[in-house]
């Protein structure tokens, strides 16, 4: 009864956020006109930019929860655990290189990194996968050709960047959790809706689809609303008078990608506006924390994951990319 009345509690929830987001959508004119007079319009920036955000990754998320749906319903573990390396460390090569088959970008890939771990998928190889596959794959490598096409190494670098972070960071997950659940335990009444057998294997992809849209979906309007009014109210003029500090401009762009929480397939064009403001490793910092690490994806990783796993996992990440773009600016 009480995980009854939690769940429609929820859902709920859910409902109403929608609802407002579609008003804002097909009404955010005439409430501009309404109330021009009374609102900042910093706030109607705010709500373009949140609009934006969230239309962008929608199409993203439905791809990620059907992705999952077709895991639970169709993937065994046995299938899993056959196609791996046995090897630890050696697994996490092939699950680094799954970008170029799944061009899925930051938003999508947490449900599907979360439902390939219930499902048997060693947790640091899972962990890889979702750092990698933002990154590496066609998409991503497209338009950062196409955005710095005078400067390929920023392309090549970036690349290689992101596969040696998640590659360590992989590595110190093994270390430290490989004997922990990093995964929050399923309510009750999850563990009894998703182990529940159907014959209709078509129905029950498009029930898990739509269950994990909902959940997933709040925690991106949440983000994206968190976003937008930093990218509002950030004095970006502030980041450009300390570009050309080596020490502090990896850092300040880290924050500012975390901020922005810009989908991977487009933050190369932005990042390509600062090119001849900040250094090159602040630049590849950018390019590789965003698609990791930013807003929308942290509270969903808090949603899914343990707490203890998801600070570690985020100071893991954050000194290793600090680390490695020092070291950029150093050797080129």
């Amino acid at each position: 009864m009480i995980f009854s009345k939690i769940r429609g509690m929820k859902e709920t929830f859910v409902v109403l956020l929608f609802l407002i987001f579609i008003y804002l959508f097909l009404f955010s004119e005439n409430i501009k006109d309404l109330f021009t007079k009374y609102i900042p319009n910093d706030f109607f920036n705010v709500n373009t930019i949140f609009l934006s955000i969230v239309l962008e990754a929608i199409p993203f998320i439905l791809i990620g929860v059907f992705a999952s749906a077709l895991i639970q319903s169709f993937v065994s573990e046995k299938t899993i655990q056959k196609i791996l390396p046995r090897h630890a460390f050696l697994a996490m090569i092939p699950a680094s290189l799954l970008g170029v088959i799944f061009p899925i970008c930051e938003c999508a890939i947490i449900p599907i990194a979360r439902r390939l771990i219930k499902k048997g998928l060693p947790q640091h190889v899972g962990i890889v996968f979702m750092l990698t596959v933002p990154i590496l794959n066609p998409v991503v490598f497209l338009s950062t050709y196409y955005a710095f096409q005078n400067d390929h190494v920023i392309l090549y670098v970036r690349m290689g960047l992101a596969f040696v972070v998640a590659i360590i960071v992989g590595s110190m997950i093994y270390l430290l959790f490989h004997n922990k659940n990093i995964l929050k335990h399923a309510l009750p009444f999850e563990q009894n809706h998703f182990s529940t057998v159907r014959k209709n294997r078509l129905g029950e992809v498009f029930k898990h689809a739509s269950d994990e849209f909902f959940d997933t979906g709040k925690f991106l309007i949440i983000g994206a609303l968190c976003a937008s009014f930093f990218q509002t109210f950030l004095d970006r003029s502030l980041l450009v008078s300390i570009g050309t500090n080596e020490t502090a401009a990896p850092a300040v762009m880290m924050g500012f990608s975390y901020v922005l929480s810009l989908c991977s397939e487009a933050d190369a064009f932005v990042a390509s506006s600062f090119h001849n403001t900040f250094t090159m490793g602040s630049l590849i910092a950018f390019l590789v924390m965003g698609p990791m690490l930013d807003i929308k994806n942290t509270i969903m990783l808090f949603a899914y994951f343990r707490m203890k796993f998801v600070i570690s996992l985020m100071v893991i990440t954050i000194v290793t990319i600090y680390g490695l773009s020092r070291l950029v600016d150093i050797l080129l």
